[in-house]
Parts: C-alpha cells; structure tokens; sequence
C-alpha cells in the first residue's frame, strides 16, 4: 500500500524527533531570552480645540484606511435619572436613533446601512455616549445623522411603548437569574442611597413617559461640557469644520448636578442572604468600595486584580475550580466610575460548599494585601496586562474608545499613551499596597443568592447575615422553612377537558402541544405532549393527584436537542422521591431526588391544569410551592395579574388576564380567559422567539 502524505508527514517528524535528540538540546536554550523593555504604544498626535458652543474636540489621525471613527460623550448618564424614573437616561440613549429629524427608525436605519455604517447610542453610570464609525468620503452624511439623533430625535410614541415591553421583559428575565439577582442586591447594598446604587425597576419603566425623555434629552444632551473624538483618515481641521456644520445652533451647557448622597461606609464583613427557595446553587458577589477612577492606585489594582481573579490563571480561578472543584469559574474586577468605585469577587457554585467558597475567596482577599506575591506569579501577571495592551487599541474605533473614556474620567492627557509603562513600572509593594486599600476583606459586603434553609447557618459562622426574599422582603431565619401556603381553589371547577395548542415562530406553527385533564379511580389524570420536530424537542407528561389536589405520581420524557428528559417521580409521606434527568446547557442533569414535600404542595407541572380553579380577579396574586423537578427541589413560584389584554389566537379573539409567571427556571407570560371556565389560551417564554397558542 502506497503511504499517504499525512502518513509521510508524520514518519518525518517522529524521526526527526529521535535522531535530534542530543543535537536540538545543543542549539536550542533552555530558557527564554529576557524581555526586551517595554515600548510606549506607538499613538499619532493627539490635536484638541474647543468649539465656540463648548464642545470639547479631540482627534487622533490615522490615514492608513479611509475610516473615521466617533465617540461623542455627554455627562448624561444614569446618575442623572429623573427622581423615580432610573432608567430614563437608558431609554434614551436606546431611542436617539430610532427615528431622527425626518427619518422614522427604519428610514434612519437604512441611511446609515445605505453608506455601510454604522450608529449606536448607550449609557453607563456617568455618561451617554453616541458612537459612529463611517468611511472617509461619507463623513457629512453620517455627522448630519449623528446630530439629527442628537438634536432631533423623535422618540415617536410607537418606538416608546415597543422600547417599554421590551425593557419590561428584559427586566423580567433579569429578575429571574441568580446572578443578576446578585449583582442588583450587592450594588444597591454598597453605595445605598447613592445614585450609583440605582437600578430600573418594572415601576419605574412604567413610569417613564415620552415628556420625560423629551425634557431629559433637553436638559442633558446640551454641547458645553461635552467630548467629541474622531479617530482615523481625519485632521482636525476637517473634524472641526465637519462637527461646525453638524451642529449648527447647537447651544447650552446641562445644568450642575446635584450633591449625591454619601455611599454607606462599611467597618466589619456584612453577609445579605437572598433566599431563592429550591436553588440548587449559590451566586457570591463579595466586594467593597474603592476610589475615584482618577486615583493614581489603579495601575497595582490592575495587577492585583490579575493575580486574585483576572483569568483562568488567577488564583480564585486555580483554587476554586482546579484544586477544589467547587464552581465553573471565580473571578474578581474593579469598577472605575467618575465618582467612587468599587471591587467584587464573583462565583457560582454549589449548595453544599457556599460556605467553603465564600471562606476561601475572603481568605484570598486578605492574603494578597497581607503577604508579598511571589516573583514569577508577579512578572506573569504584569507581563499578562502589558502584552494585552496593544491589541486593544489596534483600531480606530478602539482608540476613540480608549481616549475618550480617558478624558472623561479625568484621567491625565497622555493616560493613554503612558498605560504600558506605568503599568510596567508597577512594583510588589505597590501591588500590595493597592490591594490593602481596594480589597477590603474585613470591611466587605457578601451578597449570597441561594436555598436560605441550607445555608444560613454556615454562613452564620462567617459573618452576621440579613435574610432578604428575591423581592427584597425582610424575613427571619423562621421564614427559611419549607412552607406551602394553602391555595384557595374552587375544585367545583375542575372539569375533563382536552386542548390543543400550536408552538408559533415568526407567524408559523412549527409544532404542538395537547394537553388532557381525565377524572381516573376518584383523582385526576393530566397528560401532555409537545412536539418541535425542527427543534428537536419531544415530550410527554402524565401527572396523577387525588381529589383534594394532593400530588401522587410525576412521569416525563422525551428529548431536547438530542439529550434525554426523564422524570419518574412518587410524592408520599410528606417527601418526594425518584430521578430526574434533564437537560442543561453542559449536557443531561441527572438528580436523584429524595426531598421534603410540605403539605400542599405541588409539582410545577400542574399548574397548567389547575388555572381553572383558581380565582382569577384584576391584581391577583397566587404564591404555589411547588416541586420542580429539573432542580430536585421544592421551590416558590408565583402567579400574578399584570393587566388585562384582548388577545388572538387560532382559535379566536378572548379578553384576558396577563399573567407573570415567576419562580421557573425562566419567566413565562400566560394569557388566561377572563371569562369562566378559566383555560390558558396563550403562552410566551420571555426572552425567546416563539409562542403557544390555543387552537382549539
């Protein structure tokens, strides 16, 4: 048989490999070469002007390409939210360019795709900024765009309610995640009252109305104080003359803020507790505030925070998940902001070790202050930031991005063009001592989003703990305890019913799901099953529970993108016991489950089945303990009015309630018939593109 080139290839190698031994250890060194010395990042001539309405200009030439990049910032951030309105400056930054001067949002669109640009507006705490990137020979087309969102924008009242649901549901599903849980409760624990600590709310989304963010866009969005930057095939006499005509009449300055209230101080570690009933892991967020972006600290904050939780390579990362197999990933940041800011260690990890994780990640805290790092994690970790420097500024849009955060922060003129070497010049001693001052372990704030009844008293030992619901309830150490709070039904109107529903994706059906409720030897019998065959998504349920309502048997199963469903569950004896097997985003979940099941309780699977007797009346809430299977767990979920809707389907057109359905392992709309006999007729997942509907 005659060899292969990949055959040849191979033999090659592996006898070079043998007859070069004792040659290759000859010629080649043992050791790398020493590091050359570190180079300033090569940058062109930074040119500045200020234009006669106030706005500061600030271009970096590049004619390599005939691109321009712009950033135009305003001190118009979320600080600056109207009282009870966070989430003001948010929506308009995300409206400026749906529709703008003449232009509705899909004629704005397409002029600025028609030159194949592009235009893009958003916020952080302190600043809105408008970014646009463009070819040389458009750049008076794409600037009259950027100030018609600017100066004009419409904020047309379809664009306003559609921004409304969809920050509305965005929201829902944010609320319903443990990490973003977290991250909520750890900032408004830090800075308090303190408009950094602030965060939109369904309330205040609703609140918001079109006069808001026209008055907003008015009084913020003003030139004087604000910072434009070009970079790329530009000059600044050109910038200047582009940005004169731009913005013709464009005139004012946005009145001074106000004083911000004063971030609570924090002397002893302080652990906030959300109890999320049935979780199976726990999301840590431990940190503490630091300092104004413009302290000198922040070049040893950089390489600290490379040692402790940077990367894979950072010692939460190692220690955590390589040595004790506790989570998927640790990780630690600082946040720069204008005013103070702050540093969080963050982790994901199981129930059964909270405690040891939050333990080790204080300890790695207070370590790094307390005890020199080791020369070569030293060097790794500096030379890490330094070689990574250069491949964030490589573009034109980079650049603007880099110089104009740089400026607004007040960070010195050649911040920029100075980073790798003071970086560079960073020493153990100021690592260490960066790291005492902005790592406080004994003054830090622990957020911890977990099942309360199996944590708290590990964590009690750590540090004083205040219990919150994931609404922000107080509650005790008694309220930890697995409760399931009577349902008040009317069994009367349960009734044998058959419905069929049809899963919609972009107006078409691509598959089914018929649903069953059967009286069977004096209970009830419910089954269900749903096909997506272009999913991959198979699946069927049968529930039995007696004529009380009380939970007897679970089966399911089926398959989803290829992996298995099967539940096989038996509720007896005040606990539930059997397995599950699920699927999850890193493969089947296996759970074998032998849990406590309070009195009253049910399987999440029934509530489908038991809408119909449920007493359903504008504004109101039911609070279910269920089982949830796919946790091994019994967890809260809640069912509650939001509004009232007509609504469309196949099957016709129904007045109906809209119904929040929260605790899942996602939150779903359900449309529920305001007439009786109470049935579902539509359901949305929020965040994903498809719905059920009832066709009959």
């Amino acid at each position: 048989m005659r060899p292969t080139l990949v055959t040849l290839a191979l033999a090659a190698a592996a006898c070079s490999a043998v007859t070069a031994g004792p040659l290759a250890a000859q010629d080649f060194p043992a050791t790398p070469p020493a590091p050359m010395p570190v180079k300033a990042a090569q940058f062109p001539p930074f040119r500045e002007a200020t234009l006669p309405n106030g706005m500061r200009l600030l271009v970096v030439e590049n004619h390599k390409l005939p691109t321009i990049s712009m950033q135009l910032a305003f001190p118009a951030g979320s600080v600056h939210d109207f009282e009870a309105k966070a989430g003001t400056a948010d929506a308009v930054a995300a409206l400026l360019t749906k529709g703008a001067g003449k232009r509705t949002a899909d004629e704005f669109a397409a002029a600025i795709e028609g030159i194949g640009g592009a235009i893009g507006a958003g916020t952080d705490p302190d600043f809105l900024t408008v970014s646009a990137s463009f070819l040389t020979a458009d750049a008076p087309f794409a600037m009259g765009l950027v100030a018609d969102a600017i100066m004009r924008p419409a904020f047309a009242d379809k664009e306003v309610e559609l921004l409304r649901t969809q920050t509305l549901s965005a929201l829902q599903l944010e609320q319903s995640q443990p990490s973003s849980m977290a991250s909520r409760f750890f900032d408004k624990g830090l800075y308090g009252d303190h408009p950094y600590g602030r965060r939109p709310t369904p309330a205040t989304v609703k609140s918001i109305t079109r006069a808001d963010l026209v008055a907003y866009q008015s009084l913020r969005l003003r030139p004087a104080g604000a910072l434009l930057v070009f970079a790329g095939d530009i000059s600044l006499a050109r910038a200047t003359e582009l940005a004169s005509k731009a913005f013709a009449g464009f005139t004012g300055a946005a009145p001074a803020a106000g004083a911000f209230k004063a971030p609570p101080t924090r002397t002893a570690t302080e652990i906030i507790l959300v109890h999320r009933a049935g979780s199976v892991q726990s999301n840590i967020v431990a940190g503490n505030l630091t300092w104004p972006a413009s302290d000198k600290r922040v070049y040893g904050a950089a390489v600290a925070n490379q040692v402790l939780g940077a990367g894979a390579n950072s010692r939460l990362f190692m220690i955590l998940r390589e040595a004790k197999g506790w989570t998927y990933g640790a990780y630690s940041s600082f946040d720069r902001n204008k005013g103070v800011g702050s540093f969080q260690a963050t982790a994901e990890v199981r129930t059964e070790v909270t405690d040891s994780s939050l333990a080790e990640i204080l300890k790695q805290e207070q370590r790094l202050g307390a005890e020199a790092v080791p020369a070569k994690e030293f060097d790794d970790a500096k030379s890490a930031l330094v070689g990574r420097f250069p491949l964030e500024v490589e573009t034109a849009t980079q650049v603007a991005a880099q110089v104009a955060r740089a400026r607004l922060l007040g960070l010195p003129n050649d911040y920029v063009q100075t980073y790798r070497q003071k970086l560079a010049a960073v020493t153990p001693a100021q690592l260490q001592a960066a790291a005492t001052a902005g790592i406080r372990r004994d003054g830090a704030l622990v957020v911890v989003v977990g099942d309360g009844a199996k944590i708290y008293d590990k964590l009690s030992a750590i540090a004083p703990v205040k219990i919150i619901s994931v609404d922000g309830a107080p509650m005790t150490p008694a309220d930890l305890a697995a409760k399931a709070p009577p349902l008040d039904l009317d069994l009367s109107a349960l009734t044998a019913q058959s419905d069929s529903f049809a899963v919609i994706y972009q107006g078409n059906a691509i598959g089914a799901q018929v649903a069953k409720l059967e009286m069977v030897d004096g209970g009830w019998k419910y089954t269900e099953t749903t096909a997506i065959p272009m999913a991959g998504v198979t699946q069927s349920a049968t529930l039995t529970f007696s004529s009380t309502l009380a939970m007897q048997e679970t089966h399911q199963s089926g398959s989803a993108g290829g992996q298995q469903i099967k539940v096989d569950l038996t509720y007896a004896g005040g606990r539930v016991k059997g397995k599950s097997v699920t699927p999850s985003q890193t493969g089947p979940k296996s759970v074998d489950v032998d849990a406590e099941m309070p009195a009253g309780a049910i399987d999440d699977n029934a509530i489908t089945p038991l809408v119909a007797a449920m007493k359903w009346a504008p504004g109101a809430t039911f609070t279910i303990t269920a089982f949830q299977g796919g946790k091994g767990a019994v967890g809260q979920l809640t069912l509650a009015v939001a509004g009232e809707e007509k609504v469309k389907v196949p099957l016709g057109e129904f007045d109906a309630y809209k119904v929040d359905f929260l605790g899942g392992e996602a939150p779903i709309t359900l449309y529920v018939t305001k007439a009786k006999p109470y049935k579902v007729i539509k359901i949305v997942p929020t965040g994903m593109p498809i719905t059920i509907e009832r066709v009959r």
